[in-house]
C-alpha cells in the first residue's frame, strides 16, 4: 500500500484580471509558512482565487492565513476568493465563520458560481 503525499504543493497561474493559486495536501502550523509567502508573492490583480480543491487538512494556522491574506488583497483594492473546497475544508470555513468574511464558491460543469447563487451551489 502507498503512502500518502501530506506536504503542501502551490502552484501559481497569473492572468490578466485573476491570479489563481492551486493548493493540494495539509495546510497546518508547519506548512502555513509556505501558503502565506505564496499568497504575498502573488501579483495584484482584480481576484486573487484560491482554489482548495485539493486540501484536505485546513488548520487555524492556515484559516489565520486565508484572512491576513483577504486584508493585504483588499488593501490593493481586489477581492480573494475560495473555490472548490473539500467537504472538510468547506466546513471548517463554515464553522469559523470565514465564509461570512471572505467568498467561497464552487465550479460546476456549467462554470463558477455567481456570490448571490452561493447558498445554492453549498
Amino acid at each position: 500500500m502507498g503512502q500518502r503525499d501530506d506536504r503542501l504543493h502551490v502552484q501559481l497561474g497569473v492572468g490578466d484580471d485573476a491570479v489563481e493559486v492551486r493548493v493540494t495536501g495539509e495546510i497546518d502550523l508547519a506548512s502555513v509558512g509556505e501558503l502565506r509567502a505564496a499568497l504575498w508573492a502573488a501579483p495584484a490583480r482584480p481576484v486573487l482565487r484560491v482554489d482548495l480543491s485539493g486540501v484536505r487538512l485546513l488548520s487555524a494556522a492556515g484559516v489565520r492565513a486565508l484572512l491576513a491574506a483577504r486584508l493585504r488583497v483588499r488593501a490593493r483594492g481586489g477581492e480573494l476568493v475560495l473555490a472548490d473546497p473539500d467537504p472538510v475544508v468547506s466546513r471548517v470555513l463554515r464553522v469559523t465563520g470565514v465564509h461570512r468574511v471572505i467568498p467561497v464558491v464552487t465550479t460546476t460543469p456549467a462554470g463558477p458560481c455567481r456570490r448571490s447563487e452561493l447558498a445554492a451551489c453549498a
